[in-house]
């Protein structure tokens, strides 16, 4: 890869089918276009992807066979090092991505240096970490966002036990959030964070996150 590059950490889910196979497959094929890539899961577990199709199978496929596939720790990660933090559509986030101590720093770090953060789907949970040190508000407080709808996880088997319904915890925490009907794209830009509603939007959240990128370089 380019040494001249920006870098972007890739944050993605552990658990089983924790990550959306079409979201990720778009987000690490337009990044890697214009970033040094990082992946990083809870202690490192390769991922397990969910929502595979004829397509997406041939590109996991080629995908898991480089070396490139193999996620770092995250509990390792400085994010320093990052210009870029991008988390794609990952169902799994509600189980180990929500309340990650490590997420919460990297979050907090890219907040303070308002650098950019991309958040698709189910992956904008992880943004549900991010508190502020000093009074423990939620560092998207005031925010324009979007994530998945209530309609749209209406549709889990699991929705009944989750633990974080993400537009009402936006809501609750004097975010504004809005949604389009299921399965539309929408993409919200507020400052450093865009955020896309599915996995839908993968492609037109990446592309601003890129437009963002440059704008600061």
């Amino acid at each position: 890869m380019a040494e001249n590059r920006p870098s972007c950490l890739l944050i993605c889910s552990s658990t089983k089918e924790g990550v959306c196979a079409q979201s990720f497959s778009h987000a690490f094929t337009l990044t890697s276009s214009a970033f040094n890539i990082s992946i990083a899961t809870p202690q490192g577990v390769p991922m397990d992807f969910t929502n595979v199709d004829d397509k997406s199978r041939r590109w996991i496929t080629e995908f898991t066979g480089k070396s490139y596939s193999s996620p770092i720790k995250l509990e390792t990660v400085d994010p320093s090092r990052y210009a870029a933090l991008l988390f794609p559509s990952c169902p799994g986030a509600l189980q180990d991505l929500s309340k990650h101590d490590t997420v919460m720093h990297i979050i907090r770090n890219f907040v303070k240096d308002q650098k950019p953060i991309c958040a698709i789907g189910y992956g904008t949970i992880a943004l549900a970490t991010g508190r502020r040190p000093e009074n423990n508000q939620w560092c998207f407080k005031g925010y324009s966002l979007t994530g998945p709808s209530v309609a749209e996880m209406l549709r889990r088997k699991d929705f009944s036990s989750l633990s974080i319904i993400f537009e009402d915890f936006a809501k609750d925490n004097l975010a504004s959030f809005s949604a389009s009907p299921p399965e539309s794209v929408h993409v919200i830009v507020d400052r450093n964070l865009i955020t896309g509603q599915n996995s839908q939007s993968t492609l037109t959240a990446v592309q601003n996150l890129i437009l963002a990128c440059n704008s600061r370089s």
